[in-house]
């Protein structure tokens, strides 16, 4: 037992820990609007964080094709947005935290994309961040218009194929 107060999960725990996930699900009628009909998966964090794993250096994955990979994998017919979304921050925030443990060998997270190939400000230390390490790999970034972030110009030809 750690002597770390149990109620603060580390994010490396949030990470490990799959609630009873995946699974899959009817899309409901309030869901039905926005996603379509047929079934969703809502998957285990650990399923997007081994994605996020296989994106190599100079490659690019967005949330929507992670999304795709685990419906496919499931047999479903869309991969949940919102959970698919917080899992690769809580990846984000796991691999930094065994980063900052000394681990070498932790998730490229600032690999993964939003949809349109945008960066995420809610990665750790924001699109700042995550600009920094895709430039160190040679991708070059837009700035933002307006209020959207910034963006990796010609992404599409950056997406690694899963």
């Amino acid at each position: 037992m750690s002597n770390k107060s149990t109620s603060r999960k580390s994010w490396q725990e949030k990470l490990a820990d799959s609630k009873g996930l995946p699974k899959v699900e009817e899309i409901t009628d309030k869901m039905s609007k926005r996603w379509g009909t047929g079934t969703v998966v809502i998957p285990a964090p650990k399923e997007v964080d081994e994605i996020m794993r296989q994106v190599p250096r100079g490659k690019l994955i967005t949330i929507n094709e992670i999304r795709a990979i685990l419906a496919r994998k499931h047999g479903a017919t869309i991969g949940c947005p919102i959970t698919t979304g917080i899992f690769a921050w809580i990846s984000a925030h796991a691999a930094e935290e065994a980063a900052a443990e000394g681990k070498q060998n932790i998730t490229p997270y600032w690999r993964t994309l939003k949809t349109g190939g945008e960066l995420n400000e809610k990665y750790p230390g924001g699109v700042e961040a995550q600009e920094t390490r895709l430039k160190e790999e040679r991708h070059i970034i837009e700035p933002s218009k307006g209020k959207r972030p910034p963006k990796v110009k010609g992404f599409e030809n950056h997406l690694v194929r899963l």
